[in-house]
């Protein structure tokens, strides 16, 4: 059986529209604001899908939601009882995704599946197929992903692939949840010839010598592995950085959190998961009130050790995809290409 097929875009809302009636769909669609997103889908023929712009989120809030109940807690005489909570985990199609955000989510689940497994999220990865859309040309002007080697086209961690060849998209099916998928709707895809294939390999090398901006990451993970990033640089960054936790909460990748408990009656309550960010100034402050982490040069540090020396010393691997989301949020000019370029300069 060919794993690689063509599909006519004339045809892609037909497709949507029968796997709508098994999964939820969720896509990037472009609001009544100009704004594109991911969301899930209700109406296809009332939807902008925009599979072109970089969507404002990623897909991070779908698999690890910005806050969840775990647990729901009873208080009685003999003190606390827990009891499990199960997320809610529909049949999804992720459609539209761009390389970046396809590697976050196979970062998340190394991230999720070591140590102690995370079955609130590897129960909603289960539920999901992923079919992800190549850029012919960055999405955006802050896009980095070339440096990361998470893009611009990605062979690897889509059930299905798909590459804009003008009036078809050239799809790959290497992973058998896509081939599966293939031979239900099969009367949407037809066998890719040579010509086709030389058209997707022409779209890479145009893509790929299309980015004007270089972004030395490999050298700035060098230069951390050293020990050789100037002092000069935390402090200047980080007198940039107002700690409103924006390039956290865009970060495809982030995955810190914090647990609280909500109590919601006088018999119990719920256990809280939400995002937190290792720039805020409790991440890391104890009970006692005090943080083993200087706030003036000590958080940003933190983040950007994690994200390109810790991250790539326990996964073989930096923990930023070059979205770009932080490079646009930052208001400061404390975001990550921001550090690359100083710690690359060697000063401030």
């Amino acid at each position: 059986m060919h794993d690689r097929y063509l599909l006519q875009k004339d045809h892609l809302k037909s497709l949507l529209r029968k796997l709508m009636k098994e999964y939820r769909l969720v896509a990037p669609a472009r609001n009544r604001h100009g704004d594109v997103l991911f969301v899930v889908l209700e109406d296809l023929d009332a939807a902008e899908l925009d599979l072109a712009a970089q969507p404002q989120n990623s897909l991070k809030e779908f698999f690890f939601p910005q806050r969840e109940a775990l647990y729901a807690y009873e208080i009685s005489d003999e003190g606390y009882r827990f009891r499990p909570l199960a997320p809610e985990c529909p049949p999804t199609i992720y459609f539209g995704v761009h390389p970046c955000d396809l590697s976050a989510i196979l970062y998340m689940d190394v991230v999720f599946s070591q140590g102690g497994r995370d079955n609130f999220y590897l129960r909603r990865r289960r539920e999901s197929v992923l079919i992800g859309v190549n850029c012919g040309a960055p999405p955006s002007d802050k896009c980095f992903c070339n440096a990361t080697g998470h893009g611009p086209f990605l062979d690897f961690g889509a059930d299905l692939m798909l590459t804009d060849l003008g009036g078809r998209f050239f799809v790959e099916a290497d992973r058998a949840q896509g081939q599966a998928l293939v031979r239900s709707w099969r009367q949407f895809f037809e066998a890719a010839g040579e010509e086709d294939r030389n058209a997707r390999y022409q779209s890479f090398l145009e893509a790929r010598g299309s980015f004007q901006r270089q972004v030395h990451v490999e050298q700035a993970i060098r230069q951390l592995a050293d020990g050789a990033v100037a002092e000069e640089v935390w402090a200047a960054l980080s007198l940039r950085c107002h700690d409103c936790g924006g390039c956290a909460y865009l970060c495809p990748t982030c995955t810190c959190f914090t647990i609280t408990d909500q109590q919601t009656s006088a018999q119990g309550g719920v256990r809280l998961r939400s995002w937190d960010a290792c720039t805020f100034a409790g991440f890391t402050r104890m009970a006692g009130g005090h943080n083993p982490v200087a706030q003036r040069t000590g958080a940003l540090r933190q983040r950007f050790l994690h994200k390109l020396r810790d991250d790539v010393a326990r996964y073989g691997r930096p923990g930023c995809v070059g979205c770009g989301r932080c490079v646009g949020s930052c208001f400061g000019g404390a975001d990550i290409v921001r550090f690359v370029e100083k710690a690359y300069e060697g000063g401030c």
